[in-house]
């Protein structure tokens, strides 16, 4: 069974917000084990919306509408659909009484414009949206189904969530899929399909290997379809092993689980506290971890020392040191996460001192250079890194690599915890 997803809207084609209700879905209707075979974003226009409809009913049997449902003139999406079906409106009282039921409880006037909230397809099923105005809709046109919904994504989730997948599941025609993801670090693409070249040659039809690479690390999704879940599951787990053996060091887990994730529950196992600090990144490193529930549980907090006057004066850099090697030397950066370990009385901390760019550079120390640290419980390590020129990618790589150093040493200094 193979499904299409349609947002609408002008604000996702000029950049102004971010589709994410597309991704949402996708993710979804894989569980419940329907394809999806496109994705796309259409104008508020009719003769978008309706050229896209028939076109997604040339490739999917189920095709999903977010978006264009409000009351104001540009939302067009109603009215294209009933061209499309060729149908009328009607309007639903229950939806009706519903919206009345919201604008009184908010003490806010009720226009008319407000009332064509409660207009639905005629023949249409309605699923109620108990969180906002606008309903959606289930229709069934010439063998196809079409699941209209709004595309407010808390609104859109829950009409998916308690309206419509319910009623997928009693859907004949859903084929089974089964991921296996696997999180590897500081090896390139390039570098480790040659290393699993073999493995993944000899793989059967019905699995699929995927790369997912962002900078400095690259996840393996394993896809298996089939009609029997529990074999899938059990084919799939036994290839993971293998790629798991070959990759060796490079794997850092399994799952969708991010990398500072790893981290702060290894962290929060041993009952250790760290710290970061940073020059280049700006604290981007220390943004990775915060942005994740629980944090402060492992995390103490970090500085941003970008000027050396707060590198002696936060961390203890030595003036010495700055003057002899240079804010980004091996010498600087060790004494910066030392500093940090002493300062905030934590277990671990790392730190990172680069050349970001565009400029900046020198002969000796051109743009993309980075040197982190990690101090430990028993050591301090150190390693040098060479990007590239692009000053946001550059920050980026360098923060992953800040986190897959300190991920190093944590397990190098405590085994248990692999």
């Amino acid at each position: 069974m193979f499904a299409e997803i349609i947002t609408i809207g002008d604000e996702i084609l000029i950049g102004q917000i971010v589709d994410t209700n597309s991704a949402w879905l996708a993710e979804q209707l894989n569980t419940e084990g329907i394809h999806v075979k496109q994705i796309s974003s259409v104008a508020d226009t009719a003769e978008a919306i309706i050229r896209a409809l028939g076109e997604a009913a040339d490739r999917a049997d189920l095709i999903f509408v977010t978006g264009g449902l409000g009351p104001t003139k540009d939302d067009v999406t109603k009215q294209a659909l009933a061209t499309y079906f060729g149908c009328g409106l009607r309007r639903d009282a229950d939806v009706l009484t519903h919206v009345e039921t919201i604008f009184s409880r908010t003490q806010r006037p009720m226009l008319d414009i407000n009332r064509k909230q409660a207009d639905v397809l005629t023949g249409s099923t309605v699923l109620f949206n108990d969180l906002g105005t606008a309903p959606g809709m289930w229709q069934d046109y010439r063998n196809k189904t079409y699941i209209i919904m709004p595309g407010v994504p808390f609104e859109m989730k829950h009409i998916m969530q308690e309206r419509v997948l319910p009623r997928l599941r009693q859907l004949d025609g859903r084929v089974p899929r089964w991921h296996h993801t696997l999180l590897t670090g500081g090896l390139g693409e390039s570098f480790l399909a040659e290393k699993i070249a073999d493995i993944e040659l000899a793989l059967p039809p019905h699995i699929h290997l995927a790369y997912l690479p962002k900078p400095g690390l690259v996840r393996l999704r394993l896809t298996a379809t089939g009609a029997d879940l529990g074999a899938l599951q059990q084919e799939t787990q036994q290839i993971a092993s293998t790629l798991k053996s070959r990759i060796g060091d490079y794997f850092l887990g399994d799952g969708d689980v991010a990398l500072e994730s790893q981290i702060l529950m290894a962290m929060q196992t041993a009952g250790y506290r760290f710290a970061t600090a940073e020059s280049c990144t700006g604290g981007d490193v220390a943004r990775r971890i915060t942005a994740i529930p629980g944090s402060s549980r492992a995390f103490e907090g970090g500085a941003v020392t970008y000027s050396n006057a707060l590198k002696m004066q936060l961390l203890g850099v030595n003036r010495e040191t700055l003057e002899l090697h240079g804010a980004v030397s091996e010498k600087t950066v060790q004494e910066m996460a030392a500093g940090a370990r002493t300062s905030f009385r934590t277990d671990y901390a790392v730190a990172v001192s680069g050349i970001a760019g565009p400029d900046g550079g020198s002969a000796e120390k051109p743009v993309g250079l980075v040197w982190i640290a990690v101090a430990g419980k028993q050591q301090v390590i150190t390693r040098e890194y060479r990007f590239g020129s692009d000053r946001l990618v550059n920050i980026e790589r360098a923060g992953t690599a800040a986190l897959l150093l300190l991920r190093q040493l944590l397990f190098a200094e405590n085994p248990a915890l692999r």
